[in-house]
C-alpha cells in the first residue's frame, strides 16, 4: 500500500480521523520536513520516518517507492490538501512509484480562510502560484476572475528571489493590470498555528511583508454588493 493524505493546515487537530488512522498502521511515514512536523504526535515509535526538502525529494521519494515495493505500507503526507495545491508533488511520487496512488484529501488552508474571512466558494476562485513552471496563464486569470466580480483566494510562491510572487508582488502585478487598488484585501499567516491577520486594500499591500506561510484573500468590488452593504435596515 501508498497512500498520499493531506495532512490539514498546520494543526495535527484538523488531521481527519482517516488521516490519523492510515499513519498509525504505516511502515513509513514520509513527507517535507514541516508536514512530517505537523503529523509527529500520531507516528507510532519505531515507525520509518523519511523526511525531505526541495533539493532531495526525488531521491527521497525513490527511497520510499523501494520500501512500498518491497511490501511495506507507506504514508506520504501532503500540507492542507493534495487536490489544492499539491498535484505537481504527487506526480513526483507516481514517478517514483512507477503507478497511480491513492490519496485522501484533507483540510486545505483555502478552506480555512474561507471560514475565517466568511466567503463563500460559489462566489469565489481558488488559484494558487505554489507551483513550478511559468506562471503567467494563472497571473492572467487572476486578472480575470477579480474583472468578473469574483473574490479570489490565492496561495502565493515563496521560492526563491526570482520566482518569488508573494502578496506584495501579487499586489503590484494586478495594479499594472489596471485593478481597483481599493479592492479590499487580508493576509493570513500561519493558519490554525500562532495566526497573524493583515486587513487593507489591495494598494496597501505593495508595501507590506509576510512569511512564507501565507494566504491571501482579495474581496469583489462589485458595486451592487456595496450598495447591499450600505443600505439602511427596513
Amino acid at each position: 500500500m501508498i497512500i498520499c493524505i493531506g495532512a490539514g493546515p498546520g494543526d495535527v487537530g484538523y488531521l481527519t480521523q482517516r488521516g490519523a488512522e492510515l499513519i498509525r498502521s504505516a511502515d513509513v511515514v514520509a513527507g517535507f520536513d514541516a508536514v512530517v512536523k505537523v503529523v509527529s504526535s500520531v507516528i507510532v515509535p519505531g515507525t520509518e520516518v523519511v523526511t525531505m526538502g526541495y533539493r532531495d525529494q526525488v531521491e527521497k521519494l525513490d527511497e520510499v517507492a523501494r520500501a512500498h515495493h518491497e511490501g511495506k505500507r507507506c504514508v506520504v503526507v501532503f500540507m492542507g490538501d493534495i487536490h489544492f495545491s499539491g498535484f505537481q508533488y504527487l506526480e513526483r511520487v507516481e514517478r517514483a512509484c512507477g503507478h497511480p496512488v491513492e490519496t485522501l484529501p484533507g483540510i486545505s488552508s483555502a478552506q480555512i480562510l474561507a471560514s475565517r474571512a466568511k466567503v463563500c466558494f460559489d462566489e469565489t476562485s481558488f488559484i494558487t502560484f505554489h507551483r513550478r513552471g511559468d506562471l503567467t496563464p494563472f497571473k492572467r486569470h487572476l486578472v480575470h476572475v477579480l474583472e468578473d466580480q469574483r473574490n479570489a483566494i490565492v496561495i502565493p510562491c515563496p521560492w526563491d528571489a526570482a520566482r518569488s510572487f508573494m502578496p506584495p508582488h501579487i499586489a503590484a502585478y494586478l495594479l499594472e493590470q489596471g485593478i481597483d487598488a481599493g479592492h479590499p484585501t487580508e493576509v493570513w499567516e500561519n493558519l490554525t498555528g500562532a495566526e497573524a491577520q493583515w486587513r487593507g486594500n489591495l494598494g496597501d499591500c505593495v508595501a507590506q511583508t509576510f512569511s512564507d506561510m501565507s494566504i491571501m484573500l482579495i474581496r469583489t468590488r462589485n458595486p451592487m454588493a456595496s450598495q447591499i452593504e450600505a443600505a439602511p435596515a427596513q
